[in-house]
């Protein structure tokens, strides 16, 4: 009865919270969660293989590839800035490896460092011309959209596509699984355990300086929430070829970055900066180097995500990088709860958008509705992201949070 009871004022306590959170215009993931059931919940109703195993694999493998770019995007939207470039640099960095690795034998591991390179050095040069010439990034990257997209296609010559390796290190990140069913469900304990552990140094240390914090009793709850989540997840693929190696990844990359922007000095400059550009110049900010150091990230997320979407096609050709992919991956992260104003969101965004992006173009693929649909349906979701966003600040703005 005692446990019953303190889980009983637990979700009570929890509840409390997120109506003053939500009242306040602090939404959080809360729409994009909802969205992401209804379109899970009406796909199965229209197709019962939606939620089997089998398509949730490769689905989360299918949102690897844009689902990066879309983290890199999120450092740029922090600062309230929009990067158009982001799809032609995933096209260089494959065009950039398969090159070097198919047409001039260099090894994989060697081309694959150059590639992402390669995304790094565009970034940099946009960030540090942002920085200094104070023009707006959309305006640079813009320019930088063209640019890259016409190296691409001069890298790649007249051949137009080249074939990679269908064994090689880079097929590898997308075609690989672990078919022991333990590494899946380690994954699911270890980040059950990693969020506890997180959780509870910042309620030791908001509590050590009288600051408002969550009772270790909300945290076991939260904790405990996930770990069902996760476990089921870890079930789910296991029970078609395992864990793939694209999703570990995937989560280790968005995981390591949400640490560096929520707990490191660079980090919290980069919010600082979304806030208020100004207020960071008085604060004597580094602004020129933020603002490289971002679109430098954004480049090298784009590089990686380009390798593996050629991965995932075996690859590389002239429409590398072009189509909808740069519509998407600002979408994801917009639709995943990034604002458009600078200053909130976590490359969770990222993750959850991307869900809520492949999952509609899934369940229109398995149920043989037209590509259009698909477009006006994501595009309606964006809208809504969009005006939610608005509201939200706006109601922040009322309450002084903002």
């Amino acid at each position: 009865m005692t446990g019953t009871r303190a889980v009983t004022r637990a979700v009570r306590g929890g509840v409390t919270a997120l109506r003053h959170k939500l009242s306040a215009g602090e939404l959080g993931s809360l729409p994009v969660v909802l969205v992401l059931a209804v379109v899970w919940i009406t796909f199965q109703s229209l197709n019962q293989n939606f939620l089997s195993p089998r398509n949730l694999s490769n689905l989360s493998v299918d949102i690897v590839g844009t689902g990066l770019i879309a983290v890199g995007i999120v450092f740029v939207l922090l600062l309230g800035e929009l990067d158009l470039s982001v799809g032609s640099i995933s096209g260089l960095a494959a065009a950039v490896f398969a090159v070097l690795n198919v047409k001039n034998g260099v090894p994989e591991w060697l081309a694959l460092v150059v590639a992402v390179l390669a995304g790094t050095v565009a970034g940099t040069v946009q960030g540090y011309s942002i920085a200094r010439t104070r023009v707006p990034a959309f305006v640079i990257t813009l320019a930088g959209l063209l640019t890259w997209n016409g190296l691409m296609l001069s890298v790649l010559g007249d051949s137009g596509t080249v074939n990679l390796d269908e064994n090689g290190l880079v097929a590898k990140l997308t075609s690989y699984y672990f078919t022991d069913d333990a590494v899946a469900y380690a994954l699911a304990a270890v980040a059950a355990g990693a969020v506890f552990l997180v959780c509870d140094l910042d309620r030791r240390r908001r509590r050590a300086i009288g600051m408002p914090h969550r009772s270790l009793r909300g945290i076991a709850v939260r904790t405990g929430a996930l770990a069902v989540v996760a476990f089921g997840i870890a079930y789910l693929l296991n029970r078609f070829q395992g864990l793939p190696l694209a999703l570990l990844i995937f989560l280790v990359v968005v995981a390591g970055l949400d640490i560096v922007l929520r707990r490191t000095h660079y980090g919290r400059q980069v919010y600082a900066l979304g806030g208020s550009l100004e207020a960071a110049r008085r604060a004597s900010l580094s602004v020129t180097w933020v603002q490289t150091a971002v679109l430098a990230a954004s480049g090298t997320m784009a590089a990686v995500g380009g390798l593996f979407l050629a991965s995932r096609i075996t690859s590389v050709s002239q429409s590398s990088g072009s189509g909808v992919l740069l519509v998407n991956a600002i979408a994801a992260a917009v639709i995943g709860g990034t604002s458009l104003f600078g200053g909130r969101g976590t490359t969770w965004s990222a993750v959850l958008g991307m869900l809520v992006i492949q999952s509609i173009a899934s369940g229109m693929a398995i149920t043989d509705t037209p590509p259009a649909v698909q477009f006006v349906i994501t595009g309606g979701v964006l809208f809504a992201a969009v005006i939610i966003d608005s509201l939200s600040r706006r109601s922040q703005e009322a309450h002084g949070r903002a």
